[in-house]
């Protein structure tokens, strides 16, 4: 018997293969980066053909590195990059073009003039979500007005649309020789095509964006014994290994987190951040800019939602000041960095690279670093980064709290932000709770992996996957609250200056 289950990670700046054990422990692990494209102001484009080989290297590379085969996996889980948007063709298997990444904004004037022909209420009705740049459906319609033949294949069902889920579950299934086009509720649910009662493609809003629906994957819930299908031998794992369980990136934390209860919330700190709440069988509409989404939803079970806060640029601004600024060699010298000093000299830095998501969602915004003085050096710019991740934190738990009227008692932390101890000291104190990071740190891939062994009775319920967890550290807050609202009223004076930058009214 199989005494393993199998995960594939494919996030925005890497792809990973990680095996785990029934206690959920790591035995096998590979992660390889992908390029990052930028080949003008707003837009970040992914190569899928790289993406592809990227997964096939990390799996081969994980198994072999373990002395595991496939026939040691029970099954595999697929997390991913959620509203990256993927333009295939089925006959060639082909990308009619790059795909075009979450962070992208080139949809910014379609989003604009949702809005102004009336259509916004409708979507945001439907789909819980506020039309913006972000989400896949604009991408998609993008692609469809601006690359040649794109329409008419997708017209006869020729062209074919996916987030990175479904364009690996293509290939992973046959490619060109059968490869199954499939998505789950957690994907779909970020498109602002999908019904979230029905979670099923909803005529009017395909209508709105123009999207033909011989195109799109069909949803099938995210944790479920038959429908995703079997590896293809001739692909990486060179043995049928069923796929069980999808989910998107965010929604695999929060399973990975175990927050299966009403009222249970995560943040992961990646690229961007994301602020997960679970509100159970309840679709709970926003008023506050958060985005209700679907949580998971495991064959047989009624689907779960969530709020969600949604933020484009956290660990990414580390990079930044890496790559763009070199002021740091590596992400991990920050700590020390912004170490060297006690607060950040008045500095505060809003990084709005796309524009600002949760729970402002203003596409106008860019990026600013306000309160600079001749006292300013580095090291106040570097703890001002960090504390940019853990400010933007607070203004989604602000607007989670008014929407849910639950106060968070303790936040659950994931990513590769929380090995930083200073930002997420600083994190809870801007937030006045304790902070804890789990023992096993990778939750994304962890949660695929759930998802998978609980479609396939590897698991046996979701009560073992909770007496799996265990509190690493704990972060208690340190700061007054009057300090705590004097940071925060500039903060937000800060996040004023970004806005009304970017003209996209026509």
């Amino acid at each position: 018997m199989p005494q393993y289950i199998g995960a594939i990670d494919q996030g925005t700046t890497s792809t990973r293969c990680m095996v785990f054990d029934r206690r959920g422990a790591v035995v096998a692990r590979h992660q390889l980066e992908h390029a990052q494209i930028m080949p003008r102001a707003g837009w970040v484009e992914h190569d899928p053909d790289e993406i592809w080989e990227r997964t096939r290297t990390v799996v081969e590379s994980a198994l072999a590195g373990a002395g595991l085969t496939a026939a040691d996996l029970a099954a595999i889980g697929v997390t991913n990059q959620r509203e990256t948007t993927v333009v295939w063709n089925r006959h060639t298997g082909r990308p009619y073009g790059n795909a075009i990444v979450w962070q992208d904004t080139r949809s910014d004037r379609i989003i604009a003039d949702l809005h102004r022909s009336g259509a916004a209420e409708t979507i945001r009705r439907r789909t819980g979500l506020p039309p913006a740049p972000y989400f896949s459906g604009g991408k998609l319609a993008w692609i469809l007005d601006n690359v040649e033949g794109v329409r008419a294949d997708a017209e006869r069902g020729d062209a074919l649309f996916g987030t990175p889920d479904s364009w690996l579950i293509w290939n992973l299934t046959g490619g060109v020789r059968g490869g199954r086009h499939l998505t789950d509720p957690t994907n779909a649910s970020r498109t602002m095509l999908m019904d979230l009662e029905t979670l099923d493609w909803d005529p009017e809003l395909l209508e709105i964006f123009g999207v033909p629906r011989a195109m799109l994957p069909r949803i099938v819930p995210s944790a479920n014994p038959d429908t995703f299908g079997s590896t293809s031998p001739d692909g990486p794992f060179e043995a049928a290994v069923p796929i069980t369980g999808v989910l998107g990136d965010q929604q695999a934390a929060t399973v990975g987190q175990v927050c299966f209860k009403p009222g249970e919330a995560k943040n992961t700190y990646g690229t961007g951040n994301f602020l997960v709440l679970n509100t159970g069988t309840e679709i709970v509409h926003s008023g506050h800019g958060l985005l209700t989404t679907v949580a998971y939803h495991f064959a047989g079970q009624a689907p779960v939602y969530a709020l969600e806060g949604s933020i484009a640029v956290t660990g990414s601004a580390v990079q930044w000041l890496r790559d763009q600024l070199g002021i740091i060699g590596g992400a991990a010298q920050i700590e020390d960095l912004a170490g060297q000093v006690p607060d950040t000299g008045g500095v505060y830095f809003v990084p709005a690279f796309s524009g600002l998501f949760a729970p402002y969602w203003r596409a106008d915004a860019r990026g600013a670093i306000v309160g600079l003085s001749r006292y300013s050096n580095n090291a106040h710019l570097a703890r001002a980064t960090l504390e940019s991740i853990c400010y933007q934190t607070r203004d989604v738990v602000e607007a989670m709290q008014r929407d849910s009227g639950v106060r968070l008692e303790t936040l659950r932390v994931d990513g590769g932000v929380t090995a930083n101890a200073l930002a997420m000291q600083i994190q809870a104190d801007f937030l006045g709770v304790a902070v804890s990071r789990p023992v096993i740190a990778e939750t994304t891939a962890l949660g695929a992996a759930y998802a998978a062994g609980l479609a396939t009775g590897f698991f046996s319920g979701t009560d073992e996957l909770v007496a799996n967890w265990h509190e690493d550290r704990r972060w208690e807050p340190t700061w007054t609250d009057t300090m705590r609202a004097q940071g925060y009223r500039d903060w937000q004076k800060a996040v004023g200056r970004t806005l009304d930058w970017v003209d996209i009214a026509g």
